[in-house]
């Protein structure tokens, strides 16, 4: 089986890989992270890289490499990974396109607020119009749901107000010995000693 050294200078890695192997797939291998929002058969591709070493020994240019490039245009020995398959032993030396870190949150509105800025007053306002409705979506949706927040808090002092009953019921059946030390009883006792001071003289006797 024939081989092929592939060295990608940005990264600083190398590696042997079979004749035959995809760039991409080289890259993979190799532990090299490149885009793969490729939609072939749509011009759509995001692996492309520079070949600075050994380009003859790739493939020739597929179709959609020549539909990409006469899109977009095309650098010296520019190569798409997906597309480009070694077909030759020997060495080759690739520079990937330099990694561009993901904006943050105030970088992103910064360049919206720049690019808005910009804008002609007609394309200003169908932006706003589009802003508002988002806005407005997302009003509605919250009013929507919001009766089942407020159901599900009437649901709960439902249930409190029918606990508190029903302790009262089940209070209200207890035996007389779990309730003797409570204030009723007390007062019910009262009662009796009254009741046992008015009687009449004779039963006393």
């Amino acid at each position: 089986m024939e081989e092929v050294e592939v060295k990608f200078a940005r990264e600083g890695r190398s590696g042997i890989v079979a004749v035959g192997t995809y760039l991409a797939d080289a890259a993979k291998r190799l532990g090299i992270k490149i885009e793969e929002d490729c939609v072939p058969g749509e011009s759509k591709h995001c692996c492309a890289m520079i070949v600075t070493s050994g380009i003859d020994k790739l493939s020739a240019l597929t179709k959609a490499e020549t539909e990409h490039f006469s899109e977009n245009g095309r650098r010296t020995n520019e190569r798409l990974a997906c597309q480009a398959k070694i077909e030759k032993p020997g060495e080759i030396v690739i520079m990937t396109d330099e990694k561009k870190d993901n904006p943050t949150a105030e970088e992103a509105t910064e360049e919206y607020v720049k690019n808005f800025s910009d804008l002609p007053l007609e394309k200003k306002i169908s932006n706003l119009m589009k802003l508002e409705a988002i806005a407005l979506g997302e009003t509605v949706s919250y009013v929507i749901n919001s009766p089942f927040t407020i159901a599900d808090k009437v649901m709960d002092v439902m249930a409190e107000f029918g606990f508190k009953k029903e302790e009262e019921a089940k209070k209200a059946t207890r035996p007389a010995e779990e309730t003797a030390g409570e204030e009723p009883a007390a007062e019910n006792d009262s009662e009796t000693v009254e009741a046992v001071e008015n009687e009449p003289e004779e039963k006393k006797e």
